[in-house]
């Protein structure tokens, strides 16, 4: 779909690469704001990003990359933020929310405000005054490395603005992305969060030794914990069988890509939280997600055993084999 609306991207890690290859298959230019400088001029040379998805090569006619967010911000109708959620916080403070007005947002972020336990989506209506009409989000089951090498991933578009939600999705569709849209914004997007949880468990245990068989139980568990929880926060209908819920669960829990898998295989394999970070050198959103859940949990008292577990074995240092033991019989 060829359309005249000003798309930018906010963000340099490997998602935000990865949109950024999407966007530009249909519109004639992409703006990208990142932070690095180095990344910045690299990506202006090269065509390609120096740190992540280095296959990915650029038309940089196509792309306006700039460290300059607040030019990025003004010159865009709709934004995509890609930034990790711890981030995000320090990243928009000191910019004056005036020029957010009239603009859409959407988020591309899979993790949980720690400053505020709060979802991407509330944090972009309370900080810039966005009407949640006027916010999405971009969820998957979709890996960054996959887009890179144009394998075939679907995306969701969640907005309660249904027009908006269409409009993206047909955007966002190509050769090699198919898309579909949603209505339930908060639903989606705490799934996307939750999913990090559950695939650092997964990680553990694959990191402990447990197989296949144990495997398939504590995702079948996980996915009830995550549709228990949604369906409290947000009391609406959805089938979290379908591909934004179950299927990005599956991916996240499971590919050789997702780094919280990784993550948590460290931890599984006797890493301390503090040495897996920096021998992986990203942001794992589940570590962050973790703790928020269990905080935002106190006020809606839903049984969750899995990020218990995962969140008694990361912040509460209990040897993760003693607490998976603890989590087998807890599951059916």
């Amino acid at each position: 779909m060829e359309t005249t609306r000003k798309i930018a991207v906010i963000g340099g890690g490997s998602w935000a690469t990865a949109l950024v290859k999407i966007l530009v298959t249909n519109l004639p230019k992409v703006g990208w704001w990142m932070r690095n400088e180095d990344a910045v001029a690299h990506i202006k040379k090269y065509k390609k990003n120096p740190r992540y998805l280095q296959s990915v090569e650029f038309d940089t006619d196509k792309i306006d990359v700039t460290t300059d967010i607040v030019r990025v911000i003004e010159e865009a109708e709709i934004l995509i933020i890609a930034t990790p959620s711890a981030f995000l916080n320090d990243l928009f403070e000191p910019i004056d929310k005036s020029i957010f007005k009239g603009k859409y947002v959407f988020s591309a972020v899979k993790g949980i405000v720690p400053e505020y336990n709060a979802i991407p989506a509330r944090f972009i209506h309370k900080t810039f005054d966005i009407p949640y009409d006027d916010i999405g989000i971009i969820c998957g089951p979709c890996h960054a490395e996959e887009v890179a090498l144009e394998r075939l991933s679907y995306l969701t578009l969640a907005c309660s603005n249904e027009e908006l939600a269409e409009e993206m999705a047909e955007i966002m569709a190509s050769r090699f992305i198919k898309t579909t849209v949603s209505d339930d914004l908060f639903g989606t997007e705490l799934s996307a969060v939750l999913k990090n949880v559950y695939a650092l468990a997964s990680g553990i245990c694959a990191g402990l030794g447990y197989g296949d068989n144990f495997q398939a139980v504590l995702i079948s568990n996980a996915i009830q914990e995550i549709e228990n929880f949604i369906d409290e926060v947000s009391p609406i209908h959805r089938d979290v069988k379908t591909s934004a819920y179950l299927g990005d669960l599956l991916v996240t829990s499971y590919s050789k890509f997702s780094r919280n898998r990784t993550f948590g295989f460290m931890i599984g394999k006797g890493y301390s939280v503090k040495t897996a970070q920096l021998e992986m050198d990203m942001i794992a959103e589940g570590y962050y997600a973790t703790k928020s859940v269990m905080e935002i949990n106190k006020k809606f008292q839903v049984e969750m055993p899995i990020v218990e577990a995962v969140y008694n074995i990361i912040y509460e240092k209990i040897a993760p084999v003693i607490e998976m033991r603890i989590l087998t019989d807890k599951l059916s």
